[in-house]
């Protein structure tokens, strides 16, 4: 496959919020490295990973340079802009290393706060990226994670279906990257995650609620913050090893 149709394709399947179809341009083995979260994803961790992320809200991605390519490797920067917070944008760049017409690696560079000036900025040849981020000291960081236990523990924000990350930084009173780093740092997970923690946390309190059995699987889910049962199914067995219906079911066979 040419250079240009992989890029092509890739921006295409972001662009449709196409979970599996971001993931199939991972060679079978392949791996997505999301460098500012520390984490690194399986072609069905990534699917599982991207659901919620697409489920959050509308987002669009644009190439804002010439792709770069060698026999084996693409690097190209790009743009993301949000259709529903419309002050919600970043820019970063990728590395991807092919075998065949498959990625064996995909690394992810991005800062919402600021825009990746030249692909020199994360890359000393088309082999060796970097990635810089400020950091936040020690109290930074506890009183930020103790906001965010109040918030999800205590008001539940978690609930809200159009929660993003730089609503929850508003609401913490932090920049969208401090409270991406706090959350990464403090809790060792991404974003998502650490949502999607407390949303099916919620949704197991109330499969196992007797006076929930007529619930349907579908409200269950709207009922903890997602706005996509796919999204839910997939953050659901993740962190369950279960569906939400395979779970009841084990629930009421005890009962």
């Amino acid at each position: 496959m040419r250079a240009i149709d992989f890029v092509d394709s890739y921006f295409d399947a972001w662009n449709h919020s196409d979970a599996k179809g971001v993931a199939d341009h991972l060679a079978k083995n392949g791996t997505y490295c999301d460098i500012p979260t520390h984490q690194q994803f399986s072609r069905d961790e990534l699917i599982a990973n991207l659901a919620g992320f697409f489920a959050s809200e509308d987002r669009r991605y644009e190439l804002t340079s010439e792709v770069l390519c060698s026999d084996n490797a693409i690097a190209f920067q790009y743009k993301m802009s949000s259709a529903t917070t419309k002050s919600e944008s970043w820019s970063g760049a990728e590395f991807i290393a092919l075998k065949g017409d498959g990625a064996v690696r995909i690394t992810d560079y991005y800062d919402p706060m600021h825009s990746v000036s030249s692909l020199a900025a994360v890359t000393d040849d088309i082999g060796a990226p970097k990635y810089a981020k400020s950091g936040l000291d020690d109290r930074q960081l506890e009183g930020y994670k103790g906001q965010l236990s109040d918030l999800m523990s205590l008001h539940k924000v978690y609930l809200d279906p159009d929660l993003t990350l730089p609503r929850l930084a508003a609401m913490v009173d932090c920049s969208v990257n401090h409270l991406s780093q706090a959350v990464n740092s403090g809790f060792k997970m991404s974003f998502f995650d650490f949502l999607n923690s407390y949303r099916i946390a919620e949704a197991k309190s109330i499969l196992l609620r007797h006076d929930a059995i007529s619930q349907s699987i579908l409200d269950v889910s709207f009922a903890v913050g997602f706005n996509s049962n796919s999204a839910f199914y997939a953050a659901f067995k993740k962190a369950t090893g279960q569906t939400p219906a395979q779970f009841r079911r084990s629930v009421q066979s005890f009962a």
